[in-house]
């Protein structure tokens, strides 16, 4: 017996706490990024980085990424918020909802490349440490889609379908009433969190370094989006017959492509360390020293 039926949507997406309005968006967007800064810094601790080095990364990086997820969420959705007699300050309002991952992703890492630049770090140890985490913080987030009942897919009698009430601003016009569309929060989520798995087993297996591990970050997380992107029933500007964020994927896959071919081909091997050359903490450096000394002697 299928006692699913469908999924219902939430009926709140807040809660108030005397004067203090906190949204579920925001909330699981926090979480995220606090899990994959906590899980990034044991990486690189074990790495031999200092621990909490990567808190330091991440009050570039973090910033960074939300005002750049934020930016290109808003000229990929101009008619949402750049229309006559649109309330600007609805561009500011985060916690609506509204935040595109390759922004984030493109404007974050060079707020962690400057980060990493101010404590030391190669970058691309940053990158790879930090890769498989924000897989899950992304996964992580999309639960706040699903309590601002947005980014749903096509409509489906799957018995997985997603209601969405009519009464929804979002809900597609001449559409009737009591159908259900596709989860593809649900599906993002759970490839996120497979595609997270994965990395990490094969970072490990295959001793990945010198930003291959980011590289399959890119090439897993773009390639899902494609095909999730594809049954998206939300408004999008369309480019030559595709809308923006499947453009982005393809780029996205492109991209991780190169620089896995490109490392691989200049760093067959691992990292000499975490810390760029010759910013090494004074401990580790005396220590390379009196290893190098003894060696020279024997």
């Amino acid at each position: 017996m299928n006692l699913l039926l469908s999924i219902p949507s939430p009926e709140i997406s807040f809660i108030d706490l005397g004067p203090v309005r906190i949204h579920f968006y925001a909330l699981f967007i926090l979480t995220g990024i606090a899990l994959a800064t906590y899980m990034a810094d044991r990486t690189l601790t074990k790495r031999g980085a200092e621990r909490g080095v990567f808190l330091d990364i991440a009050l570039w990086a973090v910033p960074a990424g939300i005002i750049g997820g934020r930016f290109f969420h808003v000229i990929t959705h101009p008619r949402d918020y750049l229309y006559e007699g649109a309330d600007l300050l609805a561009v500011f309002r985060i916690w609506e909802g509204g935040l595109a991952i390759f922004g984030a992703i493109t404007v974050g890492a060079i707020g962690a490349w400057w980060g990493a630049r101010q404590v030391g770090l190669r970058f691309t140890a940053v990158a790879d440490a930090v890769a498989p985490w924000v897989l899950v913080a992304q996964g992580i987030g999309r639960l706040g889609n699903y309590f601002n009942q947005e980014l749903y897919g096509i409509p489906t009698t799957l018995p997985w379908g997603l209601e969405i009430p009519s009464t929804n601003p979002a809900y597609p016009n001449g559409l009737p009433d009591g159908l259900t569309f596709h989860p593809t929060f649900l599906y993002e989520m759970i490839w996120n969190f497979a595609g997270a798995a994965a990395i990490l087993y094969l970072a490990s297996k295959l001793k990945l370094q010198w930003g291959k591990v980011f590289a399959l970050y890119l090439i897993v997380y773009s390639f899902g989006r494609i095909w999730i992107e594809s049954i998206r029933i939300d408004p999008s500007e369309v480019i030559l017959g595709l809308r923006t964020n499947i453009w982005s994927a393809l780029i996205g896959v492109a991209i991780g492509i190169i620089i896995l071919l490109v490392q691989s081909r200049r760093h067959p091997g691992l990292e000499p360390s975490v810390y760029a050359e010759g910013r090494e903490p004074a401990q580790q450096t005396t220590e390379a020293q009196t290893t190098e000394d003894v060696e020279q002697k024997n």
